[in-house]
Parts: C-alpha cells; sequence; structure tokens
C-alpha cells in the first residue's frame, strides 16, 4: 500500500512482539512467517485465516496486559470461519477470553450512546430472548459504563419499548407492560435512573433521545437504524463490562474502495481516540 500511493515519508518499525512497540511510530507485528498473498478487494481464504491469527495474537496481548487497549478493525464474518472460530463476530471471540465477564455493546457518538439488550438475533427470536432479570442485567452494566468509562456521575438511561407505540397499554402486544416496565422499576430500585418504556419512533423522532446520557435499545436494528442516522460522526462500538478496553468502527469491509486510496479514515480515528478516553478516564 505504501508504495501503491507513493507514501515513501511513511515509516514504521517491525517488532516480534508488543513489549518491543516504540512510541510514537507505527509498530507493526508480523503474526506469521509465511509470504501471504495480499488481493485487495477480494475475500480470500488466506485473508480470513490472516484475519483470525491477528486477532487471536492482539486478544493474548490484551489479556495479558501487553497492550492498554485493543481497537478493532472490520473482518469479513464469513471468510474468518473456522475450526477455531465459530463465532458470529470479534466481540464474542473476544468475550470468550474473559468468561467470568458480562458485556454489552453501546454504540458511541459525540452526543448518543445506544447499548443493546439483544444484539446479532434473527427478528423472530428476540421477544421470547428478552426477559426482566436481562434487561436489568444490562441496565446495570451500562450504568456502570456510564459512570466508570464515560465519567458521568448520575447518567440517566432511557429504556425503549420492543413494540410499536411500546404496545399500546396491551393493544399491540404485552411485553412492555409485562416485562419492560418491571425490568425499569428493578433497576430503580437498584438505584439506576432508568426511564420508559419509551416508542423508538417517537423518541428518536423528536429531541428527547438528547436529555438523556444512554439509550438501551431491545435489538439491533431498533438501536442502530437511529444511530447511523444521527451521528454524523460515524460512531464507535464499544465493549462495555470487560476488564479491558476493546472499541471498534462500526462500518463493514469496504471491498469495493480497497487499494484507491479513498476511504475515510474518520471511523477508526474516532474508535482509537474513544479507546484511549475510556483509559484516562478509568485512570
Amino acid at each position: 500500500y505504501k508504495k501503491n500511493f507513493g507514501m515513501e515519508e511513511m515509516s514504521y518499525t517491525v517488532i516480534r512482539d508488543a513489549s518491543q512497540a516504540q512510541p510514537k511510530r507505527i509498530n507493526i507485528i508480523n503474526h506469521t512467517d509465511e509470504e501471504l498473498k495480499i488481493e485487495p478487494g477480494f475475500s480470500t481464504p488466506t485473508a480470513g485465516k490472516a484475519s483470525f491469527a491477528a486477532l487471536k495474537l492482539a486478544t493474548n496481548d490484551l489479556r495479558s496486559g501487553l497492550i492498554d487497549a485493543m481497537v478493532t478493525a472490520p473482518v469479513n464474518k464469513s471468510n474468518i470461519q473456522s475450526d477455531q472460530f465459530k463465532f458470529k463476530g470479534q466481540t464474542d471471540y473476544i468475550k470468550s477470553f474473559f468468561p467470568d465477564n458480562e458485556y454489552i455493546t453501546i454504540l458511541v457518538s459525540e452526543k448518543l450512546r445506544i447499548g443493546f439488550v439483544t444484539n446479532h438475533l434473527p427478528l423472530k427470536e428476540v421477544p421470547s430472548a428478552i426477559n426482566k432479570d436481562l434487561i436489568v442485567k444490562k441496565l446495570k452494566l451500562m450504568n456502570s459504563a456510564l459512570i466508570k468509562d464515560f465519567s458521568i456521575q448520575a447518567p440517566k438511561i432511557a429504556v425503549l419499548g420492543l413494540n410499536p407505540h411500546a404496545s399500546d397499554h396491551g393493544l399491540i402486544g404485552n411485553e412492555d407492560d409485562d416485562i419492560i416496565r418491571p425490568a425499569i422499576e428493578e433497576a430503580k430500585n437498584n438505584g439506576i435512573m432508568a426511564f420508559g418504556p419509551f416508542p423508538a419512533d417517537g423518541f428518536f423522532g423528536s429531541d428527547t433521545w438528547l436529555k438523556y446520557d444512554g439509550v438501551l435499545s431491545m435489538y439491533h436494528d431498533q438501536g442502530l437504524i437511529p444511530f447511523r442516522v444521527l451521528a454524523v460522526d460515524g460512531g464507535v462500538s464499544f465493549t462495555a463490562g470487560l476488564p479491558v478496553v476493546r472499541t471498534s468502527t462500526i462500518h463493514g469491509t469496504g471491498y469495493d474502495i480497497a487499494n484507491k486510496n479513498i476511504a475515510d479514515p474518520e471511523a477508526l480515528r474516532h474508535a482509537i481516540f474513544l479507546a484511549i478516553d475510556i483509559l484516562n478516564n478509568r485512570h
């Protein structure tokens, strides 16, 4: 890439492991001694193996304390699959290194933070996956992250309803009244300032979301679609609840623009800066 784009002035250092990293330089660790054939813009078995090897090495370094934080770039979730990697994504793999810790994915932009009760589930499985204990657990995780990782002393968390109009008093389902409201009340009894459930359309269609420090959505698209619309800076995904700091971009692999020198680096830049901010807040 350096040669392709005439970036001869860019210098970097090849090191054997994280302990050799030099400050104020780009440090590169080769995870294999093999000569890999790189084909920019194409999904190949070699690329899948290489991305898993890099992820495994970085996660081990993170768990061992050799690095302070990890920022993951997008991977192809299909070609990374193997006998060693049978996960829905990088987050589930990283979580497997910390079996004693629960986590919550929080999408972060300058003004908006959205967490998820369920994440990568088919829509038809969402209602049966949601229960009061799970919602309370996610509220506790989000509340703790807002305090510890974002330095918000008394966070206010809005909880979205599952059904249209938050079930409209039982006219459109009963999950909001039977499951979500009791969960919010239990969270309040535990000292968490949780509010709702709010109908998602009106909540984001007005400026209501600006009044809260965090938003808890019930499923993937309910939170991700408004986030992508409202987060004009691109946004970052943060895996909260773990003893380590891990952030990532929320966009996927851009095969169509690979090797053209037109990719926008801002999303990755924001992910790096957020990881640093969270580290500083924890310290």
